[in-house]
Order: C-alpha cells, then structure tokens, then sequence
C-alpha cells in the first residue's frame, strides 16, 4: 500500500474562509466531499484519509497560518514514510491571473510563505504543486500580502465552483499518475 499526502494551503478561522489564500483549503474540502470523508481536527492540523484502488491518500489542513505549514506537511510525511515526490500542495498563484490553473514540480517559492516553510522543514523543494491563479493587485493598488486576504469579489466568485470542480479532477489525475509511476517503479 502506498500514501500520498495532499496539502491544501489556507488560514485558519472564519475572517480567512473566503479569502483568496484560503483557496487550497476550498479545494480540499470539496475533494473531501467528492469522496463522502470528513476532516478531524488535530491540535494543528485537521486530517483525513479517502482510500484510492488499495492506496491511502492523506488529506491536509493545516490549522496554523500560512507561514507555518510546514510543520504539520513534515509530521505527517514522516508519519507516514511520504518522500516529496508523493507529496501535492494546493495553493494559491499570484503570479498566474484568476482561473489559470497549473500543475508544476519543485521550483522555487516565488515569495509565498507557506511553500518557503514547507521546503525548510521538508528539506526539499521536489513535491508537487497545484497552483491556483488568483491574480494580482492592479498596479499601485494595494499590497500582495493584503490582496491575498480578501474575498475574491463578485465575478470571481460566479466562476469559482466551477474553478474548484477543475481542480479536484486535476488532483484525481496526479493522483493516478503518481499511483501508475510507482507501479512502474516497482515492476523495474
């Protein structure tokens, strides 16, 4: 049996539940729905597991903020022997503009605090990545950091479930892609 790990990037709390950074959560909760499982909460972390063809896939809210997610992908992936390579993380992309989803491994962080956390306490920067475009703030508006704590506003929000439906199956793809890629590398 192998575990995969996905971790969805957000804020706790009500004020951050809306907000663009919280959209890894989002995406999460609705994957989690797909697969009929609930979330347990953890002292910082909230966690579940959804069976895939004999194989376990980890699900991941950590309950700290956003600069410190790292702590509960670390404890997790060493609880359950999960190398990077089995690890997706579903973010929000400032650099991609709002709807633009994209699949990447490894790179760097781009700024975003959580990634820069994960990568410190993991040690590496090789997982996957499920980058979800929420824009930027017009230029001399206000700052990143702020416009990433609001809600995404009215015309975002009417393409939104739509956005969310994508990404869950974007997600069910990697991870048949990752189950079919260590088949191979258990037959080589």
């Amino acid at each position: 049996m192998n575990h995969f790990l996905i971790v969805g990037l957000g804020n706790p709390g009500d004020k951050y539940k809306n907000t663009r950074h919280n959209i890894g959560f989002m995406i999460l909760d609705a994957l989690a729905s797909e697969f009929s499982v609930s979330f347990k909460d953890a002292k910082k972390y909230a966690e579940t597991t959804l069976i895939w063809e004999g194989d376990k896939i980890h699900l991941l809210k950590p309950l700290e903020f956003m600069n410190l997610s790292g702590k509960a992908t670390q404890t997790l992936a060493n609880l359950y022997k999960i190398p990077p390579s089995q690890i997706l993380v579903v973010q929000d992309e400032v650099d991609l503009p709002f709807g633009k989803i994209k699949n990447k491994i490894g790179g760097g962080t781009a700024g975003h605090n959580g990634l820069k956390d994960i990568v410190a306490k993991l040690g590496s920067q090789d997982f996957h990545r499920l980058r979800f475009g929420v824009g930027k703030p017009e230029k001399g508006g206000m700052e990143v950091a702020d416009f990433v704590l609001q809600n995404f506003n009215a015309e975002e929000k009417t393409q939104l479930q739509t956005l969310i439906k994508d990404s869950v199956s974007k997600i069910e793809d990697w991870i048949r892609t990752s189950r079919n890629l260590l088949l191979k590398e258990t037959k080589a």
